[in-house]
């Protein structure tokens, strides 16, 4: 089979209601099963287990419109358990809840409008939010406005921070960032500490392998995908990112063919955020032409969105090796 008769993502043209959405908002397959109990805190950071104890106390107050702080948040850098801890509050709350990544809920937010999201996500006891990102201000205000509007209703919020690579080590943690820039109810969350390696010991200079043609033709088989990189963040720009999930959902393995140094940040945000429902999803993706893990250029690496890329480096090399 030639390429350019295998299935492809520029093919797929998702759509999706509110229901839809909000159905997609649960943990990652990852931590499907995360719990406080199957958390293992190391025993050379007393902060882990202190975290566990504040999230199985935040946990038990999720339910009950009464008392107790808006929200917790998780305040570490990569690889220290802050979103099985997050998924651990959410598997473990009562009530009606929704579990998702900061861009999952600012592009929902997008697709809906602003009123109606806050409509459709009032009626929800807890909100879990991985890895809240501070570095976008313009999305960081919406978000702002949005957790204290649902707030007045009495949801609850559950956190975790993003701190980058280049961070780590130095004790330069998201906290005062946070309650700085969330209004009114941030300095009202249950702020926790966590410190520690990454358990995995994943480098984030890793790079991604690269690939014959032949080879991802062969590797994606029947139910896999291959297009072209650009091909493929054309077809991305005109998907909303709510829709990038539905996009992939459908493929297990995702070929991308003429891989190349990105010259358009805006495209490259896209593939940053295709890149993070792939990982989500757990879906494979492999290149030819170039490493994906290289297509960043160093001053996007060093910009505003930092914290992103690297985050997107990391992802992929995980993927390239499931």
């Amino acid at each position: 089979m030639a390429i350019e008769h295998a299935r492809s993502l520029v093919s797929v043209h998702p759509t999706a209601h509110t229901n839809e959405l909000l159905a997609e908002l649960v943990p990652p397959r990852e931590f499907a099963f995360s719990s406080f109990e199957n958390y293992v805190p190391d025993s050379a950071f007393e902060s882990q287990a202190h975290a566990v104890v504040a999230a199985r106390a935040f946990a038990q107050t999720v339910g009950s419109r009464r008392g107790g702080v808006p929200g917790i948040y998780l305040d570490g850098g990569f690889g220290v358990g802050k979103t099985h801890l997050l998924a651990s509050i959410y598997h473990a709350a009562k009530g009606k809840k929704l579990f998702g990544s900061f861009l999952s809920y600012t592009a929902l937010i997008g697709a809906l409008g602003f009123a109606s999201a806050v409509e459709a996500l009032k009626k929800f006891d807890l909100i879990a939010i991985d890895e809240f990102e501070l570095d976008d201000p313009g999305n960081t205000m919406l978000m702002s406005r949005f957790l204290n509007d649902l707030a007045a209703s009495g949801v609850r919020f559950a956190s975790t921070s993003n701190t980058p690579p280049n961070a780590l080590g130095q004790g330069r943690f998201a906290a005062d960032d946070f309650q700085r820039e969330i209004l009114g109810i941030g300095r009202n969350f249950d702020m926790v500490r966590i410190d520690g390696n990454d358990y995995r010991h994943r480098p984030f200079d890793d790079s991604h392998e690269v690939f014959s043609d032949e080879d991802l033709l062969s590797w994606i088989g029947t139910s896999g995908t291959v297009d072209s990189l650009d091909a493929l963040l054309k077809h991305l720009a005109g998907i909303h990112p709510s829709l990038y999930s539905k996009l992939i959902e459908a493929t297990d393995r995702i070929a991308i063919t003429d891989a190349h140094l990105l010259t358009a940040q805006d495209a490259a945000l896209r593939f940053v955020t295709f890149v993070d429902r792939a990982y989500e999803l757990q879906v494979p993706i492999r290149s030819s032409g170039m490493a994906l893990t290289e297509i960043f250029p160093d001053e996007y690496l060093n910009g505003a969105y930092t914290k992103k890329y690297y985050r997107a480096i990391s992802r992929l090399g995980a993927l390239c090796n499931l």
